[in-house]
């Protein structure tokens, strides 16, 4: 599917570079030396993240007291621990081309918001609990999460289901932390943004980004979509907004009613035929919307497009006519 449409800008004089920290392989020595000493050189090398670790992502306990070293040698004991151990280790020998990826994004990055601080990346496993983690100073990424067609997924259905595990790729990795970087970092959404309207445009706005600072990535990838699914959505593009418009939903606030256009699914309930619909409709629809409103408005830079807060004029001034 088509890359970004933004034209490529030169970032070769951004003097950055991103080396993932492998957390995993740091965590896993707890498993064969002592376990206290242990706990401080990690605590030691990565601050923050390792009580948020330790708290919130595995979690094992509170680090007040030293009661979660019990839940860590159940884990380190587990066959499940040393199987993912395995599998994390052979998928990731090295994360030489996630570098790359990361080096560039963030190059991106720094050259439309120069003043970014870059976080620490480091990467881990949780048994499945959080596919990416952000906190202070770092962003986490979760590789038990990221297997691509793994034995692991098959048992764990009710978790993620095979919609959902799909994306679980190797080649998702740097749009997924782009993604949580400006969505939970740098623009997190306005909790008084209700109606369908402003989460449609918040959310174009946030693909956008991502075309912006993603030029090589497909389509497809940054909204975790299938071939399938996106062919859909063009071809019945006229029709998905005139869905929206003839059933009032734009300035609809009711989350129970636009839930179902915003959120991860198999499809969306009431439009296609044999459940063939993509989910997320409002999602790229808004970047349908955002894309048009920025190709008649080339004099407005990314960071001003961020920074409008007006939805309204948004879809106004895109013209937005599928046909």
């Amino acid at each position: 599917m088509s890359c970004g449409r933004n034209k490529k800008v030169d970032v070769s004089n951004i003097n950055l570079e991103v080396k993932i920290e492998r957390f995993d392989r740091d965590f896993d020595q707890m498993r064969t030396k002592p376990m206290a000493a242990e706990a401080i050189v990690l605590h030691n090398k990565y601050g923050a993240f390792y009580q948020d670790f330790i708290e919130r992502i595995l979690p094992a306990g509170s680090m007040r007291d030293t009661g979660y070293f019990k839940t860590l040698h159940t884990i380190f004991n587990n066959k499940d621990y040393k199987d993912l151990y395995h599998d994390v280790e052979a998928a990731y020998p090295n994360m030489d081309k996630q570098n790359a990826e990361l080096t560039q994004a963030f190059k991106y990055i720094k050259y439309y918001y120069p003043q970014k601080r870059i976080p620490k990346v480091y990467a881990y496993f949780s048994g499945f609990q959080a596919q990416t983690s952000i906190g202070d100073g770092y962003f986490g990424i979760g590789l038990d999460l990221f297997l691509g067609n793994s034995r692991f997924y098959l048992a764990i259905t009710n978790a993620f289901p095979h919609y959902l595990s799909r994306h679980f790729t190797a080649e998702n990795i740097t749009p997924r932390v782009v993604e949580g970087i400006v969505r939970e970092d740098m623009f997190p959404e306005d909790d008084n943004d209700k109606t369908l309207l402003s989460k449609m445009i918040y959310n174009g706005k946030i693909m956008y980004f991502m075309d912006s600072i993603l030029p090589d990535v497909g389509d497809t990838t940054k909204i975790m979509y299938t071939t399938e699914q996106m062919k859909w959505c063009n071809d019945f593009k006229s029709k998905i907004w005139g869905y929206f418009l003839e059933e009032n939903l734009l300035y609809e606030t009711d989350y129970n009613k636009i839930q179902k256009f915003l959120t991860e699914a198999p499809f969306t309930p009431g439009l296609g035929e044999r459940n063939e619909s993509a989910p997320k409709l409002a999602v790229w629809t808004g970047w349908q919307i955002v894309r048009e409103y920025m190709d008649k408005h080339t004099d407005v830079t990314l960071q001003q497009l961020m920074a409008d807060k007006d939805a309204q004029k948004i879809l106004n001034e895109s013209k937005y006519r599928p046909k």
